[in-house]
């Protein structure tokens, strides 16, 4: 029986623990869900049942964050895959601090031809996602409990994902050498990643960044599009730069965002919008 069902029946779950079934709030699925997810729905709803159950007992989820948990999360994420464009092959996605599996579930259960790798130090957080990996019986998705520059030189994609507070500048130094060649780094952000990116892009520019931008995305299917910094390095990328970087805990504060209520959102200067098909 998983956690969720245990909670449901007021039963004791797998853990010995005993189940509230009140204490497990589940949001009514939103219209735009099925836009996103496709014939996956059900496996989005599956996953926001176990983010309501043990994301919130085991301190993933902030209580509060119940009722919003489609639109300010899973939704949220899920909408980023529209700035991965398909291939016809399976490409990886790196997600760096995946916490609740946010942005990286949400993805890999909107896009099955993606393979996600989701990058957790804390051996707590990726039982949890191993085990609703399981549950939702995923097989593109890898876990690794790790910090990000401990795989540097062991795990490379096009892409790396990241929904972090953290400042973009910071979070590059800590994901750039994950990236393969003219591969890219997918923040999520809120309504200031304009003047973030302002600030920090002749750092970045020293890191090896050549593209940057922001991009607005699923403006025609969700309330509130979601902001991306879009970050894209060159051919090569000089990993002398980032050795001498302090260790990183990427994703560790927009763990705290989650647990306060949230990061704000809203969009910023837009550089080019993402939509679906109706």
């Amino acid at each position: 029986m998983s956690a969720v069902s245990a909670a449901a029946s007021g039963r004791d779950g797998a853990d010995g623990t005993r189940a509230d079934a009140a204490a497990v709030v589940v949001p009514p699925t939103p219209a735009p869900a099925a836009r996103v997810f496709g014939d996956r729905l059900g496996l989005a709803e599956h996953f926001v049942r176990v983010l309501a159950d043990t994301g919130i007992s085991h301190g993933l989820i902030g209580p509060r964050e119940a009722p919003r948990l489609w639109d300010r999360h899973v939704l949220n994420c899920a909408i980023a895959h529209l700035a991965i464009p398909q291939r016809g092959e399976s490409q990886a996605v790196v997600d760096v601090g995946s916490g609740a599996g946010l942005p990286g579930l949400a993805l890999a259960i909107a896009r099955p031809d993606l393979h996600l790798h989701l990058v957790e130090p804390l051996a707590r957080r990726t039982g949890w996602l191993s085990g609703t990996v399981a549950e939702l019986g995923l097989t593109n998705v890898t876990v690794h409990t790790a910090r990000a520059e401990a795989l540097w030189d062991r795990l490379h994609a096009p892409w790396v994902t990241a929904r972090a507070v953290s400042n973009i500048v910071q979070l590059a130094e800590w994901t750039l050498p994950l990236l393969e060649p003219r591969g890219t780094l997918l923040a999520l952000k809120g309504s200031r990643a304009g003047e973030e990116l302002a600030q920090g892009r002749t750092a970045l520019t020293r890191l090896g960044v050549v593209d940057a931008s922001v991009l607005e995305l699923g403006d025609d299917v969700l309330e509130e599009p979601t902001t991306v910094l879009a970050v894209t390095i060159g051919e090569h990328l000089d990993r002398r730069r980032f050795r001498s970087r302090p260790p990183s805990s990427a994703g560790s504060a927009r763990r705290r965002g989650d647990r306060r209520g949230g990061t704000r959102r809203g969009p910023g200067p837009v550089g080019s919008r993402g939509h679906l098909a109706p």
